[in-house]
């Protein structure tokens, strides 16, 4: 098992904050089709993951591995141009250290974006969810980024996951959302491992417990985050319908496709959060 340990976290810290003109305040992970939201960031500097000592490699098309560190709405923020994922083959210990590293640079938010498929039947392709609420299907089967040995620094054993994500980060993105004239779901995430797509059963037995998107990733970042203290904000870009009976193919052409209705969208209300902090 490859434990996350402070020495790794360290190593990965120390090199970017060799290279990044600012302390961020705010960290950001973008999710399949949604990377040119970097673009936004302004007196940037950038840096490929694979530079950085131990940090976990994406092999996904949408995931380019670039890491952006400059301002946004006049706010320091470390923006993540794609993530690499579970199914890729990383332990997922390792997926937290991406996180970690933004909390050492001193960031205090953490918001992740992700390309999720709906499964609440009233859901558009190109529409956007926010997260309330999310089921760690794969952390109640053990596979949790917090296990191993504690790390003490940064929070406690047990980290209390009773408000994942954070009341007024989801107010000010409502906000924003309705300033910017976008509609925005609400609703629950679940992070399965893939890389398979959902079949029609699963997606309704997903129904069933109260999922409204599913995707193949945040969750461990989010856990990671709130461990560390971080205060999150989670929107899904709903890149296809419910296939509740079987009569869609799901096609990570059609995930990118969505993302770039998403972009504009999403780009709006992050910059109207950012002005709120």
């Amino acid at each position: 098992m490859d434990f996350l340990t402070s020495e790794i976290i360290n190593k990965a810290a120390e090199f970017l904050q060799e290279k990044f003109p600012v302390s961020p305040k705010v960290g950001m992970i973008l999710g399949s089709g949604l990377g040119p939201f970097a673009d936004a960031v302004e007196n940037s500097v950038q840096v490929m993951g694979k530079q950085v000592p131990g940090w976990p490699e994406s092999t996904v098309e949408g995931h380019v591995g670039r890491l952006v560190c400059g301002t946004l709405e006049g706010v320091p923020v470390f923006v993540m141009q794609g993530r690499s994922h579970y199914y890729e083959g990383h332990e997922m210990t390792r997926l937290g250290l991406p996180v970690r590293v933004m909390q050492k640079l001193g960031a205090e938010y953490l918001f992740v974006t992700n390309a999720a498929g709906a499964v609440n039947p009233n859901y558009k392709a190109g529409s956007l969810m926010i997260l309330n609420d999310h089921i760690n299907l794969l952390g109640m089967a053990g596979v949790n980024p917090l296990r191993g040995p504690n790390l003490d620094e940064f929070g406690p054993r047990f980290p209390d996951m009773s408000r994942p994500y954070d009341k007024e980060l989801i107010k000010f993105a409502h906000n924003a959302a309705s300033d910017a004239g976008v509609s925005c779901h609400e609703g629950v995430y679940i992070c399965l491992a893939g890389p398979s797509y959902e079949t029609p059963a699963d997606l309704r037995f997903l129904r069933m417990i109260g999922v409204d998107a599913v995707g193949m990733s945040t969750v461990p970042e989010v856990i990671v985050a709130r461990h560390g203290g971080m205060k999150v904000l989670g929107i899904s870009g709903i890149s296809n319908k419910a296939n509740l009976d079987g009569s869609t193919i799901t096609t990570h052409e059609e995930v990118m496709e969505a993302g770039r209705v998403i972009v504009p969208k999403l780009t709006s209300i992050l910059r109207g959060v950012l002005k709120r902090l």
